[in-house]
C-alpha cells in the first residue's frame, strides 16, 4: 500500500467515471500511456485488477477489487483536496494568529491591526490574551505585545517610545510643563508595582520627588476616575492617556513633566528562529505601520 500515490488513484477515479482511458486521460491532461502506467502501478499495489477491460467500444469496468479500492480512494482523493485548500488559504492568510497584548496596545494599537488584518484577509481566524504579568512568556502565542524585553527565547522589535505625562485635575497645576519636584508628598494614584511601573516610580524618586500613593489599580479608566474626583493625580503612558480618550474632558489636564521619567518601551516578541505565517508576517508589517503613524507629544519624551 505504501507504493500507491494520490495520482493513481486520481486516473482510477477519472477513469471509473469516464469509462475510458483515453477520455480520461483527456481530463486530467495525460496521454493514454500515462494514465495506464499510474493504473499498472496501482494494481501491481493492491495485487490485483481494478478493472475490467472488454476491449473495443465497450466501456472499462471496475473489478470487485476496484469498487473496494475506489471506495477509500474518493475518501483520500477527498482530504488531499481539503489539504490543498487549507495550504491554499494559510499562504493567503487566511490561518489562525494567536497573540498576547496588554492594556495599552489593546486600546491603541491592536484595534488597526485587527481591523486590517481582518479587511485584508476576512477568513483570518485572531486570538486575542491580555495579561501584564510580572515574567511574560511566549507559550504558544504567535506574537506578544510587551512593555520591556522579556526573558525568553525570543526576538523582540521596539515598536516606540512611550512617554510618562502627568494626568491631574482642572486646575491642580498651572498649564504647561510640571517640575517634578512639585509631585513630591502630593497624593497619586498608580497601577500596581508590575511591568515598567516600578522603574518609573524609582525614575520620579531620583528626580527628587516621593508622591503619597493612595490608590494602586491596574484599571486606566478607575485610575482617571479617581482623578476626576480629586483623589490625586496619576502619572500615565502616552498610550494609556490616548486610548482613555480624555482629550475632550474638561475635568482633567495632561501636563509634561520636566524633567520626565524615561519612556516606557513597546515591544513586539515572537518565538526566536519561528518561521512566521503569512498572516503573522503581515500582523507584524501593520503593527510597524500603525506605530509609526502614531505621534506622542512633541518633547514628552524628553528631560
Amino acid at each position: 500500500m505504501s507504493d500507491i500515490e494520490l495520482r493513481h488513484l486520481a486516473a482510477m477515479a477519472a477513469i471509473a467515471e469516464e469509462g475510458s482511458f483515453g477520455r480520461a486521460a483527456a481530463r486530467l491532461g495525460y496521454t493514454q500511456s500515462t494514465v495506464s502506467q499510474q493504473v499498472a502501478a496501482l494494481e501491481k499495489a493492491v495485487g490485483g485488477l481494478v478493472f475490467d477491460r472488454p476491449g473495443g467500444p465497450k466501456p472499462v469496468r471496475l473489478t470487485p477489487l476496484g469498487s473496494v479500492v475506489l471506495d477509500h480512494a474518493k475518501d483520500l482523493l477527498a482530504k488531499a483536496a481539503a489539504l490543498t485548500d487549507a495550504v491554499d488559504r494559510f499562504k493567503a492568510g487566511d490561518g489562525r494568529i494567536d497573540i498576547g497584548t496588554f492594556q495599552s496596545v489593546s486600546n491603541v494599537i491592536l484595534p488597526s491591526v485587527v481591523r486590517r488584518l481582518r479587511a485584508e484577509h476576512p477568513g483570518c481566524d485572531i486570538r486575542l490574551s491580555e495579561e501584564e504579568p510580572d515574567q511574560p512568556q511566549l507559550g504558544n502565542l504567535d506574537l506578544l505585545f510587551y512593555d520591556g524585553r522579556i526573558d525568553d527565547d525570543a526576538e523582540q522589535l521596539k515598536l516606540l517610545d512611550d512617554p510618562y505625562l502627568l494626568v491631574a485635575g482642572a486646575g491642580d497645576f498651572p498649564d504647561g510643563p510640571v517640575p517634578l519636584k512639585r509631585l513630591d508628598g502630593a497624593p497619586m494614584v498608580a497601577w500596581p508595582l508590575i511591568c515598567d511601573q516600578t522603574l518609573m516610580e524609582q525614575a520620579i524618586a531620583r528626580g527628587g520627588a516621593r508622591p503619597q500613593v493612595v490608590f494602586r489599580s491596574a484599571v486606566n479608566d478607575t485610575l482617571l476616575s479617581m482623578v476626576r474626583a480629586g483623589l490625586g493625580s496619576a502619572v500615565l503612558p502616552w498610550l494609556a492617556i490616548r486610548g482613555a480618550g480624555i482629550s475632550s474632558d474638561d475635568r482633567l489636564r495632561v501636563h509634561e513633566l520636566r524633567p520626565s521619567p524615561p519612556p516606557r518601551e513597546i515591544y513586539l516578541h515572537w518565538r526566536s528562529g519561528r518561521t512566521h505565517s503569512p498572516l503573522a508576517g503581515r500582523a507584524i508589517e501593520i503593527a510597524i505601520e500603525v506605530a509609526a503613524e502614531l505621534a506622542p507629544p512633541a518633547g514628552a519624551s524628553g528631560g
